[in-house]
């Protein structure tokens, strides 16, 4: 009994022995030491300020990012800061860096709202989201994004500089939304699924009226009623395809549809699509 009782004590004791020779070459090797910190010497703001000044004058954009980070970093109450902030969202964009534009606009506006130069962060971050715009193939949230942007400066800087280049571009953001849905109402009208098709194509019909799309979409509204039996429905969007667009393609094609049916144009006063005959 003492042997075995000894020899449990001096196993523990070899135990903690073996883990104590572990904890001192461990510690030997600098395990626990404290890793050494590099200090970045602290460089005065202004002169960060003047090196992406000089990094900007010569395109060197990623050397004036890094700057204004430390910048930002170092002197985080300095003057130079709003300039700083309204640089960096400049200088993402210049390299095309458009997510980190998006990001650092919002930072600037959120920071400083009344400032004079929101209109030109938002027109940024605008062109930012105007920049990754896809096919209609792909997704909008984007096209939306860049529409809402635009709308913005728009609705709330009318006489500024930015207004109208905003305006030219949610055309095309409209455009791209609008040519999104035709996409997707093709697809469900190729496979016969003709209401579906027809919710997509009154949306561009009703909320996309100035795109491209709006007479193809009129013309789809004709095809996808007269195939459901909707006849009112697709005369109606014949008559307002031919009295709002008299010399389009797409309304003779509407026009030779309804006749095959011996059915003509004509306005159903109760139709929804009544609504967007033009005056």
């Amino acid at each position: 009994m003492t042997i075995n009782r000894l020899f449990g004590v001096g196993g523990k004791v070899l135990r903690f022995a073996g883990v104590a020779g572990v904890v001192l070459v461990l510690a030997g090797c600098g395990f626990f030491s404290s890793p050494k910190i590099k200090e970045e010497p602290i460089v005065p703001a202004a002169q960060l300020y003047q090196e992406a000044l000089d990094d900007m004058d010569g395109n060197r954009y990623r050397g004036a990012i890094e700057t204004l980070e430390k910048l930002e970093r170092q002197h985080p109450f300095s003057d130079f800061n709003e300039k700083a902030k309204l640089m960096t969202v400049y200088a993402h964009y210049r390299i095309g860096q458009f997510p980190e534009t998006i990001l650092a606009a919002d930072r600037y506006i959120a920071l400083y709202p009344s400032s004079k130069e929101v209109p030109y962060v938002l027109y940024l971050k605008g062109n930012s989201y105007f920049g990754q715009i896809k096919d209609t193939t792909r997704d909008q949230q984007i096209s939306r994004e860049a529409i809402d942007t635009y709308n913005l400066i728009i609705a709330n800087y009318p006489k500024s500089k930015y207004a109208n280049d905003a305006r030219e571009k949610l055309v095309i953001g409209v455009d791209q939304l609008a040519g999104k849905e035709m996409s997707v109402g093709r697809y469900y009208l190729g496979n016969g699924q003709y209401a579906a098709a027809i919710n997509r194509f009154r949306t561009v019909a009703e909320k996309y009226q100035t795109s491209t799309h709006i007479e193809e979409a009129l013309y789809r509204l004709t095809e996808a009623n007269l195939a459901l039996g909707l006849n009112s429905e697709a005369q109606t969007a014949a008559a307002v395809l031919g009295h709002n667009y008299p010399a389009s393609d797409w309304y003779k094609r509407a026009f030779e549809l309804l006749q095959k049916e011996g059915l003509n144009p004509s306005i159903n006063a109760s139709s929804p699509l009544a609504s967007l005959k033009r005056s």
